[in-house]
């Protein structure tokens, strides 16, 4: 039987096997969990209606990644929304090393990322969900972005890009070029490289933040590591800021501060809590045996 005379719940049905890669998909072009949701759930409602107008010219996969790839573009386009309101500290915070743009970055969780990309893959699995991964694709321009994945993380064939994006092959191939150097540089300066000492290290980094212990967590940085704190556009860079900040983050009186190990991003990562309160989702960049970022997701339950 022909797709376009299937049903409604069967197309649901078969529309549903895509639906979690295609979730990883829109996250990785938007960096974002909540916009991300909203893509798919467009993509598989405009897919629908469009049904009629699919040919068969190309397999249904690759139908709805275009059709999910122009969302998350036309999203990108739509300051407006991926802009959360910045929340207002209970403290007078020191002056940040800068005011970070990606407001709207959010962690994805390791028990979601399971999408294995293409056996021709530029990326492996684990690093196009870490954040430095992720953070760099939010830099580049739109076009740029979607290119990347398409063609390294997916495999995609250049001729079904230029034709999910409306363009030449050779157009495709400048895109993607200029989009690898650029992810490149930024992932050289962010210095990311998982340590096998991870789980000590995560451990005594706990210990030392609970225990309100800054000479403990200082010791356990990088002289350059940042820290961040989406959707607060506030981040420290070096030991000195870093140490004005949690000086007087911990010199403010709170509920025992409890931090519960878990993974997001295919990182180590800790979900905080004052007393029975959920205080966000902290998630640690590691660099040999020491920490180079700590992202703090202030939303996350």
């Amino acid at each position: 039987m022909s797709i376009r005379a299937t049903d409604e719940q069967s197309f649901r049905e078969l529309a549903e096997t895509y639906r979690h890669e295609l979730h990883l998909h829109c996250y990785r072009i938007l960096g974002s969990l909540t916009d991300a949701e909203d893509a798919v759930q467009e993509t598989l409602l405009a897919a629908w209606r469009g049904l009629d107008g699919f040919e068969g010219r190309s397999s249904l996969r690759t139908w709805l990644y275009r059709i999910a790839t122009n969302r998350c573009l036309n999203a990108l386009r739509d300051a407006g929304r991926r802009r959360p309101p910045e929340p207002v500290p209970p403290f007078d915070p020191p002056e940040p090393s800068r005011r970070g743009e990606m407001t709207w970055l959010q962690p994805y969780p390791d028990e979601l990322a399971d999408s294995q990309p293409g056996p021709e893959a530029r990326y492996g699995t684990r690093e196009t969900i870490e954040l430095a991964f992720i953070t760099g694709l939010q830099l580049l321009p739109p076009r740029q972005a979607a290119t990347l994945v398409l063609r390294d993380v997916l495999c995609f064939p250049a001729g079904e890009v230029a034709s999910m994006l409306g363009t030449t092959e050779t157009a495709v191939k400048g895109i993607l070029q200029r989009a690898r150097a650029s992810l490149d540089k930024h992932r050289e300066s962010a210095g990311h490289r998982p340590s096998p000492q991870e789980r000590e290290l995560t451990r005594r980094f706990a210990d030392a933040f609970t225990a309100g212990d800054l000479d403990g967590v200082l010791d356990l940085l990088t002289d350059d590591a940042w820290l961040a704190m989406p959707p607060a556009p506030h981040e420290y860079h070096g030991l000195e800021a870093i140490a004005g900040f949690l000086r007087v983050t911990m010199a403010v009186p709170v509920e025992r501060f409890t931090m519960t190990p878990t993974r997001a991003n295919n990182q180590p990562a800790f979900r905080c809590r004052h007393g029975e309160t959920p205080a966000g989702l902290m998630v640690l960049t590691l660099d040999g045996d020491r920490i180079r970022a700590i992202t703090r997701f202030l939303d996350q339950k």
